[in-house]
């Protein structure tokens, strides 16, 4: 759902992005609760638990006014505030886990786990030219082999894997069709059930793993009928996704025939939860995105090249809106998802 070009290195601007990293993580520790053996947290995916591996050069994340929330100034993550990562750290009471790209800057950090995801990315190749998840994993068994994380870290940690419908968007970008859809979407299940048995493989024995949220319900398919009702026919390509996904997560786990844990985070009801009773959670914008370009042609945190003049608004109060910008939920919406799935018995499995 991002759309990223090349990412290039950090230079000079490592000691600002040093202070940021440091700031968001001492956040975080203040409302992790203290548990006796906190676990690790391993993060794989995109931009809906990305939280600082794209680019300061490349990402909209890091442009104002990206993370005005929380930290109070864009930090990498592609919301006004935290993600669903944050969330779920918080809940199994950890640091969010440092961004794989911060590792050498901040090797104290690297004790909580590590976010692998880069926002844009899939399960295969997307036009963001960023890491898909086989090669996030490639990073992540290089880190056991240079013997960072030991086996006992394993044994006491989650993963969290996020498939929030990249490869979709790049399906139908180019020139993807209706008839192949139903294909195509085996084909991303059957890849992610892949990933989450090698994560397993590699000695993680709790994973969850993100359903796909209702795509059409996202403002870039709302905006058509002014953010007024959801795409039906892209809501069931959510629906096939997330019932193959199910099935086949059923399936891998009677198959390791061990005491591991993979729990499917239902993004669909959650989001469709909240959508539906937004007074609930204290939304009054649940449809219509908080940040938004002055037109098509601009996305939140355009600016314009030559005179630097901002190209997109700013809702008066994000806390109220669902959604921060086409695609992602607001700091407020996430914490209204979270809410929601603490609800059903996914999350407590993981604490088991």
């Amino acid at each position: 759902m991002l759309m990223a070009s090349l990412h290039r290195p950090l230079s000079l601007l490592l000691p600002l992005l040093l202070l940021i990293v440091l700031s968001e993580h001492l956040g975080l520790e203040a409302e992790a609760r203290n548990l006796q053996n906190p676990t690790k947290l391993f993060v794989f995916g995109d931009s809906y638990v990305d939280t600082g591996n794209v680019g300061r050069d490349v990402g909209s994340s890091w442009k104002q006014p990206y993370g005005v929330t929380f930290p109070g100034k864009p930090a990498g993550r592609f919301s006004d505030g935290r993600v669903l990562s944050d969330f779920l750290a918080k809940y199994l009471g950890v640091r969010s886990p440092l961004p794989y790209r911060m590792r050498n800057l901040m090797p104290q950090y690297v004790k909580y786990g590590m976010n692998f995801a880069y926002g844009g990315t899939g399960v295969f190749n997307t036009a963001a030219h960023f890491p898909n998840m086989t090669v996030q994993i490639d990073f992540f068994q290089g880190l056991i082999t240079d013997k960072v994380f030991a086996s006992a870290d394993l044994d006491n940690s989650v993963a969290l894997v996020s498939v929030a419908g990249n490869d979709y968007s790049f399906y139908l970008a180019t020139n993807g069709t209706a008839e192949g859809a139903q294909a195509f979407i085996a084909s991303v299940v059957n890849q992610t059930l892949k990933n989450v048995a090698r994560i397993h493989g590699l000695g993680v024995k709790k994973i969850a793993v993100s359903g796909l949220q209702p795509l059409g319900c996202l403002p870039q398919t709302t905006a058509s009928s002014s953010f007024s009702r959801c795409n039906s026919t892209f809501n069931s390509f959510a629906t096939l996704h997330n019932t193959l996904l199910s099935q086949g997560l059923a399936k891998l786990k009677e198959e390791a025939n061990d005491n591991s844990i993979v729990v499917v985070l239902d993004l669909y009801d959650s989001f469709m939860s909240v959508l539906n009773h937004p007074s609930t959670h204290n939304i009054e914008n649940h449809f219509k995105p908080c940040c938004v370009g002055v037109s098509s042609q601009y996305s939140c945190g355009s600016v314009d090249e030559k005179t630097m003049a901002k190209k997109y608004t700013v809702c008066d109060d994000p806390e109220s809106a669902f959604f921060w910008d086409l695609v992602h939920p607001t700091q407020a919406g996430w914490r209204a998802v979270y809410n929601n799935l603490r609800a059903t018995n996914a999350l407590q499995q993981l604490q088991c």
